[in-house]
């Protein structure tokens, strides 16, 4: 097998396009977790590159039979190829291009108990990441990232994320209203989250259908959005603490939610 010693080779201008999301319905999938991840949720992977060390490590060897196995043209490349490949300080020994996942309101507000949580002006791809991942194992239906939000397909917010943004159904609305709206048509209870002066996170009821709206660094939700919500929740804190991490909001809401649809169950 060739192995890709230049960085002038085109393979690097492509991954590099992917990474800074100038291509258009594609995403960087950086380390073997998420290959193998994408690889398991059945997203179409388009190519794929390899370290020249990759057959010393039995994972990688199943990674790259499984990748082979569906017909993924996998290269072999050099460490300082890898390194202009791979956006992250350390460079992973394997990346690969693969189709970006799309999902309609159908699929996010599937079920009879939707659960869906709406990142508005979430700027921050870790977080965002963090945000769809707990989503994902607290059992919500869905995640939109609408406004000025960072993009979840993103190689950063992927990372973030474990792999949860290629299973979980996710929407992207560059209007926060908009997808509020969606969310009320899909019959959802609009719960707005704020660090003081809304209602005990332990007395808002989430057991119906609802639609959690977390706010970006910094200002949080706008007031308007604030006002017409369904719901103010406020999660109880030491008053020598301003506000929690968006993440940890949403991870907090989703498993109330979690709970008290479980205790309702029994």
């Amino acid at each position: 097998m060739v192995v890709i010693s230049s960085r002038q080779n085109p393979i690097v201008a492509r991954y590099r396009a992917a990474a800074h999301g100038e291509t258009d319905g594609v995403l960087l999938l950086d380390g073997a977790h998420l290959v193998d991840d994408a690889l398991a949720a059945g997203v179409r992977i388009r190519e794929a590159a390899v370290i020249t060390t990759a057959d010393e490590d039995d994972q990688l060897r199943s990674l790259i039979a499984a990748l082979e196995a569906t017909r993924v043209d996998v290269v072999v490349v050099t460490t300082a190829v890898m390194s202009a490949l791979s956006p992250v300080r350390s460079s992973s020994p394997i990346v690969a291009l693969a189709d970006r996942p799309e999902a309609g309101s159908a699929a996010i507000y599937a079920g009879a108990a939707a659960l869906v949580v709406i990142a508005i002006a979430v700027q921050d791809p870790g977080n965002l990441g963090a945000i769809v991942r707990v989503a994902e194992a607290g059992g919500a239906t869905g995640v939109v990232a609408a406004g000025a939000c960072a993009d979840p397909f993103g190689w950063k917010a992927l990372r973030g994320s474990m792999g949860s943004a290629l299973r979980l159904p996710i929407a992207v609305v560059e209007d926060a209203g908009s997808a509020i709206d969606a969310a009320r048509q899909a019959g959802c209870r609009i719960v707005a989250t704020m660090p003081r002066d809304g209602q005990s996170l332990f007395d808002v009821r989430l057991v119906a259908p609802s639609a959690v709206l977390i706010g970006g660094e910094g200002h949080g939700l706008p007031r308007a959005l604030l006002e017409a919500a369904d719901a103010r929740v406020t999660i109880p804190m030491a008053e020598t603490v301003e506000s929690l991490n968006a993440a940890v909001t949403a991870a907090l809401l989703v498993y109330e939610a979690r709970r008290q649809r479980t205790t309702s169950q029994q």
